[in-house]
C-alpha cells in the first residue's frame, strides 16, 4: 500500500527529542522514520539530530539508532548492512541522517565510497544550509548571500560570496542506484520518494531542504511555508536520478517573487535589489539547463 498523509503510520520513532521549535530536519527524520518503521536501523553524525535525540539518560528514538563519527556516516551505516547481512537478517533498512556540512563537506569521501561499493544503504541529507548545530557556520551548501557567523556582513563583503554546491547531481555522477531531491515544504513528494528508496536495493541518496528557523531567521510556524516558497521560486527543485536519467517532478511554468522569500529571512536581509537580481539570474541559469537535460 502506497504511503500517503491518510495511510501513513500513526507509529512515533522520533519523539520527545530537544530540538528547536519549527526545525525542519526533525519534521524530515521524523517522517522518514514514519514510513520505514521499526526494522530500520538509523545512524546520525554530529550534528542537530545527534545533539537533540541522544540527550542522556533520554533516546528519542524508538528503533535502533547510533551515533557516527563526523566524516563516517556512510561507512557505518556499511559495516551495520554487512554485519546484520551476517547474521542472516534481511528485512531491515540502514539509514543515515547527516545535515548539509556532515554530508557536501565532511562525509562526502565515505559517502562516494559507499556509493562505489553499491551497498545497501539509504542516505539521507537534511539540509538546513549551514553548521547549525556549532553555531551556524557556511557549509559549501550555504547559498550565495547568506549572512552565517563565518560569512559575515559587512562594508565590503555581504555574506557567502559562493553558491551552493551541486550535491545531487554530483551524488548523480557517481551512477548511483537511486537519487532525489525533496523539501519539507512537500511532504507527499518525500515520503513518495523515502518509500521507493526503502524497495531499491543498493545505495540510495536523497537531499532534503529543511529550513532551520535558528539560523534563517523565520518565524517558528513560518518553516513549512518557507519550505514550500523556496521550490515554488525556483531556487530548489523537486527531482529523481534513475537508471542513468534524470526527472524533474515539479515542473515551474511561472516563479512566484525570489526577493519575497529572500525578504522574510533574516540571514539575507542586507541583500539588495542588485544582489537579489544576481539570484535571480543563477536561478534563470539553472532552470535553463534543468529543462535542457532533465525529463
Amino acid at each position: 500500500m502506497a504511503v500517503n498523509v491518510k495511510t501513513i503510520s500513526d507509529d512515533e520513532l522520533f519523539y520527545g527529542h530537544k530540538a528547536c521549535a519549527g526545525c525542519g530536519g526533525s519534521l524530515a527524520v521524523r517522517i522518514a522514520l514514519k514510513i520505514l518503521g521499526r526494522r530500520s536501523v538509523a545512524v546520525l553524525p554530529a550534528g542537530c539530530m545527534s545533539a537533540v535525540g541522544f540527550n542522556f539518560p533520554q533516546l528519542s528514538f524508538a528503533n535502533n539508532a547510533i551515533i557516527s563519527t563526523f566524516a563516517g556516516t556512510a561507512s557505518m551505516m556499511t559495516g551495520i548492512q554487512a554485519g546484520l547481512k551476517a547474521l542472516g537478517k534481511t528485512d531491515f533498512q540502514v539509514v543515515g541522517f547527516a545535515g548539509d556540512g556532515g554530508t557536501a563537506d565532511i562525509g562526502i569521501q565515505a559517502l562516494s565510497g559507499a556509493i562505489d561499493r553499491n551497498d545497501d544503504i539509504l542516505y539521507i541529507c537534511y539540509d538546513n544550509e549551514a553548521y547549525m548545530n556549532t553555531g551556524i557556520q557556511k557549509s559549501s551548501l550555504t547559498p550565495f548571500g547568506a549572512r552565517t557567523t563565518t560569512t559575515p556582513v559587512g562594508s565590503v563583503i555581504k555574506g557567502n560570496l559562493h553558491n551552493k554546491k551541486n550535491m545531487f547531481e554530483i551524488v548523480a555522477a557517481h551512477g548511483i542506484t537511486y537519487a532525489a531531491t525533496a523539501s519539507i515544504g512537500y511532504l507527499p513528494d518525500f515520503m513518495k520518494k523515502v518509500e521507493k528508496a526503502a524497495s531499491i536495493r543498493g545505495t540510495k541518496y536523497i537531499h532534503i531542504i529543511a529550513p532551520c528557523p535558528t539560523g534563517w531567521g523565520i518565524k517558528t510556524e513560518d518553516c513549512v511555508e518557507i519550505a514550500k516558497e523556496v521550490v515554488d521560486c525556483g531556487l530548489w527543485y523537486l527531482a529523481e536520478f534513475e537508471n542513468g536519467e534524470y526527472k524533474l517532478n515539479r515542473k515551474i511554468k511561472e516563479f512566484s517573487d525570489v526577493a519575497t522569500y529572500i525578504k522574510k529571512q533574516g540571514r539575507f536581509k542586507h541583500l539588495s535589489d542588485e544582489d537579489i537580481q544576481l539570484i535571480e539570474a543563477s536561478r534563470d541559469k539553472k532552470w535553463n539547463y534543468l529543462n535542457k537535460y532533465f525529463n
